[in-house]
């Protein structure tokens, strides 16, 4: 709706500073607090279906009654708004419903302060600086504790019949448990549909991570409607091959390169980091299973004197790594995308590392929920899918069918 330049001018007449527009006793201000409650006056109007000292509303059976105020929180700062009433209590405005004292908008502000970590402490003195609005932590508090049904209805919600691949790792945040803090992992798995979209499965917490508690993850997956998942990568954990075994029989098994590399790098002082990860690359950049053994032996006799450690790490999760020599470049890059949990991992820590700790779990997975909706609104298609896709069809083309119909 075009305002007339006429009205314009006549608001703006004897305008000086900015103040005097955006301050605290300003235009807009004012303009806000009329324009709100001119339009709950049209609502009651309309509720009553007379106007104000109308004859019609005589013995009607409902009439106006006053006012009643209420402060109101919003980008503009707080304003105190005049709320009409009728006399029979029946009136609810729709600009303005009653008990909220927030406007639309402002809530998703302090939600998106906090997914980016800021502590309360923070979005209430960003609150005051840019809108002058006072906000209590118990308000902090109570919006984003209302993200916690759509946390859990997010965990259950129905997944897709098959992956082409999924990424399980965990990260480790502090959270306070029985009067203490303590380093819990929290599991995330992360799926890449057939389309070549990610998407994170679910977040999941415990003490420690380990194979019998994945075993419990997976197989909610499966009861959450995942029948089948091509390749599955992991990183080193003991009986983790198995506990995917047991749920999906026909996956392949990848251990995660990223992973791998770091774990070797662990043993390496830092001045003979980088030699060592390029005679690593070698290896796992290899085109073929039969060139990255005659690597690995290369590796081993060039840093097996100083680093024994390594080629003991690699040769007993050999069988573990080669299947990545049987893709080619294409889907190759796919399973590594230096791993693509792990630049999930990194944005996730990046939120939370301004937090000494957390005062429940619940608190934790809230803002892990929070920033990683955030960062996956950013996610494109995979780079190479299609090509990636053409290869699965022909090695597993009936497994794909058969899990779409079921």
């Amino acid at each position: 709706m075009e305002i007339r330049k006429e009205v314009l001018d006549e608001l703006i007449r004897g305008y000086e500073k900015p103040e005097d527009l955006i301050g605290e006793t300003g235009l807009l201000k004012q303009l806000t607090k009329a324009l709100i409650e001119r339009a709950m006056s049209a609502e009651l109007t309309h509720h009553l279906g007379y106007e104000k000292h109308d004859p019609a509303g005589y013995n009607s059976g409902n009439s106006r009654n006053g006012t009643s105020a209420k402060t109101v929180k919003g980008e503009f700062g707080e304003i105190e708004v005049e709320t009409p009433r009728d006399r029979n209590g029946s009136f609810e405005p729709q600009i303005l419903p009653k008990h909220q004292t927030r406007f639309e908008g402002f809530d998703d502000k302090i939600l998106s302060m906090y997914a980016r970590g800021m502590t309360t402490r923070e979005i209430q003195g960003h609150l005051q600086e840019m809108y002058g609005v006072a906000v209590s932590p118990t308000l902090i508090s109570d919006v984003t504790d209302a993200v916690l049904d759509e946390v859990k209805a997010w965990q259950n919600r129905p997944l897709e019949p098959i992956y082409g691949i999924v990424f399980l790792d965990a990260l480790y945040v502090k959270m306070r448990q029985e009067g203490r803090v303590e380093n819990r992992a929290v599991y995330v798995a992360m799926g890449m549909d057939l389309d070549g979209r990610k998407e994170v499965l679910g977040l999941w917490s415990s003490a420690n991570e380990g194979a019998k508690f994945w075993l419990g993850v997976l197989t909610e997956l499966k009861n959450r409607g995942v029948k089948d998942v091509l390749i599955v990568c992991v990183d080193g954990l003991k009986g983790f091959p198995q506990a995917i075994e047991s749920v999906f029989p026909e996956a392949r098994i990848q251990l995660c390169i990223v992973h791998l590399v770091r774990a070797s790098l662990n043993y390496v002082n830092w001045k003979e980091r980088k030699a060592v990860a390029a005679d690593l690359k070698a290896i796992y950049r290899a085109p073929t299973e039969a060139q990255a053994t005659l690597e690995l032996n290369e590796f081993i006799s060039r840093w097996g004197h100083k680093y024994q450690a390594i080629g003991k790490l690699w040769r007993e999760n050999w069988d573990r790594v080669i299947p990545f020599f049987e893709f080619p470049p294409e889907v190759r890059r796919v399973l590594y995308t230096t791993n693509a949990v792990e630049s999930l991992h990194m944005s996730l820590r990046k939120i939370i590392k301004t937090r000494g700790s957390f005062p429940s779990e619940e608190a934790a997975l809230k803002l892990l929920y929070l920033a990683l909706r955030n960062v996956s609104a950013k996610w494109e298609t995979i780079q190479n899918w299609k090509q990636a896709l053409n290869h699965f069809q022909m090695l597993w083309g009936e497994r794909i069918q058969a899990a779409l119909n079921r």
